[in-house]
């Protein structure tokens, strides 16, 4: 794959949840998490998606690697639609699709030793003798900054810090081309947030490899991405290059989000911008634009109809009537 041409590819992707109810459990509303979001994420590219609590971002990534079945839209990796493919044609791709979870313990089985959890990728998609597996899982070992005695070990003789690592060792075991990070580091300290990140960005060095970034800590994705999806319950608000949208952030609720950086950011002057009211829900969303029940400039157009994705300096993209 040339430098630069886009690994992933999402157009009008969707994913509705059914809402059952009744004695014969019929499907009477929706939970509208994924709407419509389209993006290009190019090769290399540390891509942060960003947004409150129940914006999508995790469901997003969980459809991307097709954990959740999408509703409707497409998913296009390395050039081929993956989206209607059987279990048994998608195998062929989860190797270069991984994940890496919010909980580093949840994610590990308590019962399994460390070593058995990192060999499990190469049972299920290599015909790797189990010599050649423990090889393989002790340098891996030693590629996250733990060694061969760990094999031996499990999960609750970790810190959460050590956990995450054997998570990143598992995850990188078949040299995947992209990983979706949900929520990495958010369990973890500060000092430990910043090894794991140090050792993420070597890793995609070593690897080339490009990451899906979900987070709601603002200063760690300008820090660690170069690009940002913004989303507001389950759509896309503004997309632009890092540095782009944290100095010129376009979307009031962009604005607001930046606002509630709670430790300095550089060029960080803007004073707390409190939203007003509460998230709707995302199984009665609103008419028109999505935000206008919070948004400090709303007016009736915005209250009416929902307001076109366009591009409004290169590579800048937002979702705002009265903005761009």
């Amino acid at each position: 794959m040339s430098e630069n041409q886009a690994i992933l590819k999402l157009d009008q992707l969707n994913k509705h949840f059914p809402v059952r109810g009744g004695l014969l459990k019929r499907v009477q509303n929706h939970v509208y998490a994924v709407n419509d979001v389209s993006i290009e994420v190019d090769e290399g590219d540390s891509v942060g998606i960003v947004g409150e609590s129940g914006c999508g971002k995790s469901t997003l990534g969980r459809t991307i690697l097709r954990l959740e079945e999408p509703t409707s839209g497409e998913i296009w990796f390395k050039g081929e639609n993956i989206t209607d493919l059987s279990e048994r044609k998608l195998k062929k791709f989860k190797h270069d699709m991984q994940m890496i979870f919010q909980d580093p313990f949840a994610s590990l089985d308590p019962r399994q030793r460390i070593g058995d959890t990192i060999e499990e990728p190469f049972v299920i998609y290599t015909n790797l003798s189990a010599r050649e597996r423990k090889e393989k899982a002790i340098k891996l070992l030693r590629e996250v900054g733990l060694d061969e005695t760990h094999y031996y070990k499990y999960p609750h003789q970790f810190s959460g810090g050590q956990r995450q690592r054997i998570g990143i060792a598992r995850a990188i075991a078949l040299n995947p081309e992209m990983i979706v990070c949900d929520e990495a580091v958010s369990a973890l300290d500060v000092s430990v947030q910043a090894q794991v990140i140090k050792l993420l960005k070597e890793l995609q060095d070593e690897y080339d490899l490009t990451y899906l970034f979900i987070s709601h800590d603002l200063g760690v994705v300008r820090h660690f991405c170069n690009k940002v999806l913004v989303m507001y319950l389950g759509n896309m608000v503004e997309w632009a290059p890092v540095d782009e949208l944290f100095d010129n952030p376009i979307h009031p609720y962009t604005e607001a989000l930046l606002s509630a950086i709670p430790r300095p950011v550089p060029g960080n002057k803007r004073e707390k911008i409190q939203l007003r009211g509460d998230l709707p829900s995302p199984s009665d969303p609103p008419t028109g634009c999505p935000f206008h029940t919070r948004c400090p400039i709303a007016t009736e157009v915005c209250r009416q109809v929902k307001p076109e994705w366009r591009e409004v300096t290169p590579n800048h993209f937002v979702a705002c009537h009265e903005r761009g």
